[in-house]
C-alpha cells in the first residue's frame, strides 16, 4: 500500500497541470491560423516543419478608414491583443508622408549639428588663412564626413573663396549650400522599389546589426507605405530576439497589417520569411516586409545565414528591395558595418535612425560614398511617425540653419 501512495499522487498531480493547461492550450490555437506547408522538402534550404502563421486574431483585418491630416487615430476598429487579455489595439491611420518631412527637418534645425553651424562661422571670418582651411578640414571629419569628400569639399571651397573675393555670411551660407548638395547627391534614386508585379507582391527585407532598432524600423516603415495604401504583410524572421515577433505584430496591428510569425522559439528564419513571401502571394497583397533577426558583422554564421534567407526568398519572388539599418550615432563604426553586409546581400538602400543632436550629419555622405547606395529613409525621434524618406536639399538647408 505504501508502494502505491506515491504513484496515485503523481497521477493526480499530472491531471491537475492538464487541466490547467488545456484552456492555454485552446486560446492559442483559437488565435492563430496555419497556412498549409506546400514547401519542396527535398529543399535542403527550407526547413519543413517550421510552424509559421498569420498573426490574425479576428479572422480578418481590417485597415482603417483614412482621415485628415495629423489624425493619429480614425478608426475605432479594433484587434485583440493576446498578450494583455481584453485590452484591444486601435486600428490608426498613420499621419501623411508629406506632412512629416517638414516635422522632421525642423526637428533637424533644431538639433545641435556641428557642422553647418562651424562651416558658417568659419568661412564668414575676415580673414581666411591656412589655420582657418585647416578648422575647416577638422570641422568635416568630426562630422563623420570621410577623408576622400572632405578634401573634395575643402578644395571647392577653396577655388569658390578665391573667385568670390568679397563674402558676406549670405554668399558664405549659398556657396555652402552648392557644394554641400553636390556631395550628398540629388541625382541618387532614393525611391522605395515598392510596387506590386503583375502577379506577385514587392519584397523588401531590412538587415542590420543588433540594437539599431530593425524590427522598430520595419513597423514605423509599415505606417509609411499604409498611408501611401498600400497593402502590406509583415514576416518576423526575427525568431532569435525574444518577443520580437510579438513586438512587430503589434506595429501591424495598430495600422490593420498582418504579421506571419513563428509559434515555435529559435525557428528557422529562412523558413518564416518564406511562408510569409508565399502569404502574401496568396493574399495578393502589394508589400510583404521581412524583418530578420541582429547579427554582428563579424559573424560568419549568421551574415551566412542572412545570405540564405534572401536565397529561399527568391525561390518565390525576387527581392525588390534590401534596406540596412544603421545607427547614425555610431559615425564610421556604421561604414564597416555597411561593407560586411554589402558584401553578403544586395543592399539598395540605408535607413539611418538617431539623426538628431547626438549624430553627424556628414555619415550620409560617408555611407553613400562607401556604398554606392542611397540613404532613403531618415528617423529623428522616437514617435511612431518619426520616420520619413530622406530629401537631399531639406537636409542640407537644416544643416545650414
Amino acid at each position: 500500500m505504501n508502494d502505491i501512495l506515491p504513484i496515485v499522487l503523481s497521477i493526480l498531480a499530472a491531471v491537475v497541470v492538464i487541466g490547467a493547461l488545456i484552456p492555454v492550450l485552446i486560446k492559442t490555437r483559437r488565435n492563430i491560423t496555419r497556412y498549409p506547408d506546400t514547401r519542396d522538402a527535398n529543399d535542403p534550404e527550407v526547413r519543413s516543419g517550421g510552424g509559421t502563421a498569420v498573426d490574425d486574431s479576428t479572422g480578418t483585418i481590417e485597415r482603417g478608414t483614412p482621415g485628415g491630416a495629423g489624425t493619429d487615430v480614425v478608426d475605432t476598429t479594433t484587434v485583440p491583443d493576446d498578450a494583455a487579455g481584453l485590452e484591444t489595439i486601435p486600428v490608426e491611420t498613420p499621419l501623411p508622408v508629406a506632412g512629416r518631412l517638414t516635422r522632421l527637418r525642423e526637428r533637424l534645425v533644431r538639433s545641435n549639428n556641428i557642422m553647418g553651424k562651424g562651416l558658417l562661422a568659419l568661412l564668414s571670418s575676415d580673414r581666411i588663412d591656412e589655420s582657418v582651411w585647416d578648422e575647416v578640414e577638422e570641422t568635416l571629419l568630426l562630422a563623420d564626413l570621410g577623408t576622400e569628400p572632405t578634401m573634395q569639399l575643402v578644395d571647392a571651397l577653396r577655388e569658390r573663396v578665391k573667385v568670390l573675393g568679397t563674402r558676406t555670411p549670405e554668399h558664405v551660407k549659398a556657396m555652402l549650400r552648392e557644394e554641400l548638395i553636390k556631395l550628398v547627391d540629388p541625382t541618387m534614386d532614393r525611391s522605395l522599389n515598392v510596387e506590386r508585379h503583375a502577379d506577385k507582391p514587392a519584397v523588401m527585407m531590412v538587415v542590420g546589426v543588433n540594437g539599431v532598432g530593425k524590427t522598430t524600423t520595419v513597423g514605423k516603415l509599415a505606417r509609411v507605405l499604409v498611408a501611401e495604401d498600400k497593402d502590406v504583410l509583415l514576416g518576423a524572421a526575427d525568431t532569435f530576439r525574444a518577443a520580437a515577433a510579438e513586438q512587430l505584430a503589434t506595429w501591424g496591428q495598430r495600422v490593420g497589417v498582418p504579421t506571419v510569425k513563428s509559434d515555435i522559439d529559435g525557428a528557422d528564419p529562412a523558413s518564416v520569411a518564406y511562408e510569409a513571401v508565399k502569404a502574401g502571394i496568396e493574399q495578393e497583397v502589394d508589400v510583404v516586409m521581412i524583418d530578420t533577426a541582429g547579427r554582428l558583422q563579424n559573424k560568419v554564421g549568421l551574415m551566412d545565414e542572412l545570405g540564405k534567407v534572401k536565397r529561399v526568398v527568391e525561390k518565390l519572388a525576387e527581392v525588390d528591395e534590401v534596406l540596412l539599418v544603421l545607427d547614425a550615432t555610431t559615425g564610421q563604426n556604421g561604414l564597416n558595418q555597411a561593407r560586411v553586409f554589402s558584401e553578403v546581400v544586395n543592399i539598395t538602400g540605408i535607413v539611418l535612425t538617431k539623426l538628431d543632436g547626438t549624430a553627424k550629419g556628414g555619415i550620409v555622405v560617408a555611407i553613400q560614398r562607401a556604398l554606392g547606395v542611397p540613404v532613403k529613409l531618415v528617423g529623428l525621434g522616437e514617435g511612431a511617425d518619426d520616420l520619413a524618406p530622406f530629401d537631399t536639399e531639406s537636409f542640407v538647408e537644416a544643416l545650414l540653419n
